[in-house]
């Protein structure tokens, strides 16, 4: 939008351009006292660099390993009966901890209206994941330890679908 042009481009447009996700994310991701700039371009691109595109993979991704373990016969154990003491990762641990902060972080967000934590929440939570995925097989021979990393992917799957949903967002099970 140009005032000084008379150029403005309306939200519907937005809405039409890149999407409802999209528009959303971006603007929730904002503090209220922060100048909005919407990057148009960015907002449009399927890459790790438009932040909801990364969020939304990271659950189709999730989705996507629990499908192939199941193609692949390994029985889905609740977190309970998996031997979660083989997540021995530095990754791991990064990841189990960020999850273990998503009620703090929904509690902050209502008691200080601060709706940015949750979209930049879940980037965060989406980079560990992303670099955890890149570093360590989620499925191998070692049945135990695929099960206890998938109770592990199983809990990030869930975090990040119902931090989309507060959003109003969707959590795409493929992208």
């Amino acid at each position: 939008m140009s005032t000084r042009k008379g150029e403005f481009i309306t939200l519907d447009d937005v809405i039409r351009e890149v999407g409802r996700d999209a528009v959303r994310f971006f603007l929730l991701m904002r503090k209220p006292d922060a100048h909005l700039e919407f990057d148009l371009e960015l907002a449009k691109k399927e890459s790790s660099e438009n932040p909801v595109y990364y969020v939304q993979y990271l659950h189709a991704r999730c989705v996507s390993l629990l499908r192939e373990a199941e193609q692949r016969g390994i029985p889905f154990i609740s977190a309970d009966k998996a031997n979660l003491s083989l997540l021995k990762e530095p990754e791991e641990h990064r990841l189990m901890a960020k999850i273990s902060l998503f009620g703090d972080e929904v509690k902050y967000t209502a008691c200080f209206y601060q709706p940015h934590r949750i979209p930049l929440y879940l980037m965060e939570l989406a980079g560990i994941f992303h670099n955890y995925y890149h570093h360590h097989r989620i499925l191998s021979e070692d049945m135990e330890l695929s099960q206890a990393r998938l109770v592990l992917i199983n809990c990030v799957k869930t975090v990040v679908a119902n931090g989309l949903n507060l959003l109003g967002i969707s959590a795409p099970k493929k992208m």
